[in-house]
């Protein structure tokens, strides 16, 4: 088994393979002046069982090429098998056509890596599971909610009572019902109208919060739109303290001004992603969660008991 990082994230590639007790693999993964990538592994991997960890976050285009020029390296250097270990998956949310003449990207990603060599896909919290019918290779795709779970419970929410889970909008529901039904809590649901990528008026609540802690879970969070503003709305319906939980925390400068100065205490997040961080941010590891998905991945064992909570 070798594990090798590309540029995304290396603490989470290095955190991997320490829960695994194995070097990272010698690669040399750099940038030309002019933007292009470029790739050599410095150590033999023939018949090796390759794992590349590369979550396609910002900047979601140099590392999505990144990963594919890597895999086209290590598919050269005779790997006998090739698995993309992608925590975060960028373009995941351009998967359906919504408006005439726009592309489905997030299948013309699955494609890139197909035809760049990759043999398997190991994935968390896609945006859309059906997205795992994109591919025509296997994918095995994980949940955060067993790690995020345990540190609520064991840091922010002791009263689960008083607790009412809260999805910031109708596609999330799903994702929340599975919270509410883990800690035995009601659901409510916050009701939307986005009005640009970064911008969101939330309007309505759906559901009982007033004197409640609320727990607001959704799959990820980039500019913190739609969570401040589902905060905004549940204060103003009597909610009392309010956390949120999110899977991958893509945090950019105005998510967390914005956090700052809204009524959310707490953002619990993994570290899917490098940018997962902030003075209002908890950040949960996913490194064993994955190394033992890779261990399993290698010894050909089941990966199911990982969903269990």
């Amino acid at each position: 088994m070798k594990i090798i990082s590309g540029t995304a994230h290396p603490q989470l590639a290095a955190d991997i393979a320490k829960v695994l007790g194995l070097p990272l693999c010698n690669a040399k993964v750099n940038t030309f002046p002019d933007g292009e990538s470029f790739v050599q592994i410095e150590e033999s991997i023939r018949g090796a069982d390759v794992f590349v960890v590369q979550p396609t976050c910002p900047p979601t285009n140099h590392n999505l090429m990144e990963l594919l020029v890597m895999v086209d390296a290590i598919r050269r250097a005779s790997a006998s098998r090739i698995t993309a270990v992608m925590p975060f998956y960028g373009y995941a949310r351009q998967d359906r056509k919504d408006k005439p003449r726009v592309p489905i990207t997030s299948k013309l990603v699955a494609n890139l890596l197909t035809a760049a060599g990759v043999d398997r896909v190991l994935t968390m919290d896609l945006h859309a599971a059906q997205i795992q019918g994109f591919f025509e290779i296997p994918v095995d795709h994980l949940y955060s909610v067993p790690v995020l779970i345990k540190h609520l419970k064991n840091t922010y929410v002791k009263d689960m009572k008083n607790l009412v889970v809260v999805s910031p909008d109708i596609g999330g529901v799903k994702n929340a019902k599975s919270y509410a039904n883990i800690l035995g809590t009601e659901l409510a649901i916050v009701a939307k109208q986005r009005i640009s990528a970064t911008e969101v008026n939330a309007h309505a609540v759906i559901g009982n919060v007033k004197g409640k802690d609320v727990l607001m879970v959704d799959d990820m969070t980039e500019s913190g739109g739609t969570l401040c503003a589902a905060a905004e709305v549940l204060k103003q319906h009597g909610a009392a303290r309010i956390f949120a939980a999110v899977s991958h925390g893509v945090l950019n400068e105005k998510a967390r001004t914005r956090l700052a100065s809204s009524p959310i205490e707490r953002l619990l997040t993994s570290d899917s992603v490098p940018m997962a961080y902030g003075d209002q941010v908890d950040t949960v590891s996913i490194a064993p969660l994955l190394a033992q998905a890779i261990a399993n991945i290698h010894n050909n064992a089941s990966v199911t008991h990982l969903f269990e909570v």
